[in-house]
């Protein structure tokens, strides 16, 4: 509350001049008699002490102009009635200078003590309304809630200025017959003051004039700090609602680039949802050609509603029915149908649901849901934040499904390999190779038949029958190579230990726990032993390989090792390339380190679970 000089003059309000003319002409009438009165008992130059008060009352009610005005006519009526003869005025007389100079003298000290006075009291009154200034700003401009502070605000004002009681309430507030009303304004009504009634005239005025254009603008202050405030705090909670629907989003997608099994995916998306969204069920679902829904992955807040891998059917009056339906997003305010799931989402106490369908290219192939516990429907958004969690999660669906059918045609591409060689093996067993050995018998036969007398003949006889022998071999070392015949009569661990054998190099082999295989996992095993052993024999330059093989129920762990030169190059063609796509036909892994220097280690690992 800033002191103005206009509100300084209007601070103490002097009595009306008239009545200030009234009390001066009663003033000089009674001193005028009492100085008559006195006039026979006591000097004359002493009496003019009567005409005093009346002056000093004048100048100190009504200002130094009207106290000097007095005093004047103070020495005037002194000079006529008292003095010198009644009627006669001698104003160069020095009695009359002397009285008419201690009558101004007089009134100028009573006006200078009237002014020093009255600028004491608006100092006063400044201090204490700047103080109760800084109340109000720190008590109003810090509230979290205007409307709360209010209260304390009207209290701190009658204690201030020594109000009976104040208080300040929001909107309209009429006057009445026990109260006085102040409307604080501001485009609008703000708020009213309400003081008693009865107060006295310059209590209202400075009310009027200080406490309310005051108000008003703290009040102002107030409204527009808690209007940047709310703004501030809606924009920051949209801030952080984005923020947190990108780091979900960003989590999804990173499991999705990895190609984790859709299952982790379903889980982490009704995870992220439930946190994003701010509910405490989520659900996805998968639809079946039987009419049916099975629950993928959910989250719960204390109890499992429907439980993960369990099938429902599709009811009227439930979300999933209705996306099923439509295959857009839709609401349910309220589970009121008679069927199970119906009653059972009732009794865990879910009101309204809002799910989401998950598409995978035309086809629907399941929902996101998100159930609400509490009366107040979800927000009017939840459906356009739940598509992007939904489109992660077609997204992954179509990259399981395209990895799936990858490893399928990989896995028939491996398998009409094997297949062929098996039947080039038998073709070359059964046809090519008989009717070699079967030639070789004959030519041994008509060596045998030629007479002694033709040494020429039978030693030729002798070298084509050797050829034929030569040619029967080979044909047996390819025979082994598209199909080794070891596996099929032995098994595994027989014929690794037969490629061992075979090796030039020291072969150091370890076979963890040996199990039956099935055929295909065999012969990808003892190819990749075989082709090992081939470049560390021909390329690595190596002395020892170590073949390690653990085999579990569900894993075969193989990692074959050397301490040759290192430094393969696989972009320049390498039998491991074609042994790569062999163990990823079967859903494995299969890793290769070969710094220069350093030797080369080969590992895989093969699920016995693998697609195929």
């Amino acid at each position: 509350m800033r002191l103005t000089p206009s509100v300084s003059v209007r601070r103490r309000t002097r009595p009306p001049l008239a009545l200030g003319v009234i009390v001066a002409v009663l003033c000089l009438a009674v001193g005028t008699a009492v100085a008559g009165l006195l006039e026979d008992a006591a000097p004359a130059y002493t009496l003019n002490d009567v005409y005093l008060p009346g002056i000093v009352l004048i100048a100190y009610v009504w200002g130094l102009a009207p106290g000097l005005i007095t005093g004047l006519a103070g020495a005037i009526a002194f000079d006529l009635f008292v003095t010198g003869p009644i009627g006669s005025l001698q104003p160069l007389t020095g009695d009359f200078l002397a009285t008419l100079v201690t009558f101004l003298v007089v009134a100028a000290l009573a006006g200078a003590v009237s002014f020093l006075s009255q600028s004491l009291a608006v100092e006063a009154d400044a201090r204490t309304d700047a103080d109760l200034s800084a109340q109000l700003a720190g008590l109003l401009l810090r509230a979290s809630d205007l409307r709360t502070a209010l209260p304390t605000a009207g209290r701190q004002l009658a204690r201030a200025l020594g109000l009976p009681s104040a208080r300040i309430h929001p909107g309209v507030i009429p006057a009445d017959e026990r109260h006085a009303t102040f409307p604080l304004r501001d485009e609008g009504l703000l708020a009213t003051l309400v003081v008693p009634a009865g107060l006295g005239t310059p209590t209202l005025r400075r009310l009027q004039d200080r406490a309310v254009p005051s108000l008003e603008s703290l009040l102002r202050a107030a409204r527009q700090r808690e209007d940047l405030v709310n703004t501030a705090r809606i924009n920051y909670d949209r801030l952080r609602r984005i923020a947190d629907e990108q780091a979900a989003l960003r989590n999804l997608a990173t499991l999705v680039a990895r190609s984790v099994p859709p299952s982790d995916v379903f889980d982490a998306v009704a995870r992220e949802m439930a946190h994003v969204l701010g509910t405490r069920h989520t659900v996805v679902a998968r639809y079946e050609d039987d009419g049916t829904a099975v629950i993928a992955a959910g989250t719960w807040n204390y109890e499992e509603i429907v439980s993960s891998g369990t099938r429902w059917e599709l009811e009227p009056g439930t979300v999933s029915d209705l996306v099923f339906r439509t295959r857009r997003p839709g609401r349910v305010s309220a589970y009121e149908g008679g069927g199970k799931l119906s009653a059972r989402l009732r009794d865990r106490g879910v009101f309204s649901s809002v799910g989401c369908p998950i598409m995978v290219g035309p086809e629907l192939w399941g929902v996101a849901i998100a159930s609400s516990s509490s009366p107040e429907p979800l927000p009017e958004d939840t459906e356009e934040r739940m598509l992007d969690f939904t489109e992660l999660a077609a997204t992954a669906i179509a990259n399981a499904q395209s990895h799936a059918d990858l490893i399928a045609s990989r896995a028939r591409v491996v398998a009409a390999a094997d297949e062929t060689r098996r039947r080039i093996e038998r073709d070359l067993h059964d046809g090519t190779q008989q009717n070699l050995v079967s030639i070789g018998l004959e030519m041994r036969a008509i060596e045998a038949a030629v007479p002694p007398t033709l040494p020429e003949i039978r030693h030729q006889l002798a070298d084509a029958a050797r050829a034929i022998d030569s040619v029967v071999a080979e044909l047996q070392e390819i025979s082994r190579g598209l199909h080794p015949a070891i596996l099929a009569r032995g098994g595994l661990k027989p014929a690794l230990i037969t490629l061992a054998r075979r090796s030039s190099l020291e072969v150091e082999l370890t076979i963890t726990e040996p199990r039956p295989l099935p055929q295909r996992h065999e012969v990808t095993v003892y190819y990749i032993v075989s082709e090992a052993l081939t470049n560390a024999t021909k390329h690595a330059q190596a002395t020892t390989v170590h073949v390690d093989l653990a085999m579990s129920e569900t894993l075969i762990r193989l990692s074959i090792r050397d301490d040759g030169i290192g430094g393969v190059d696989l972009t320049q063609g390498s039998g491991l390339t074609g042994l790569t796509d062999r163990v990823n036909a079967l859903g494995g892994r299969l890793e290769i380190l070969s710094p220069p220097r350093g030797g080369t280690t080969l590992r895989a690992e093969i699920p016995l679970d693998g697609v195929g």
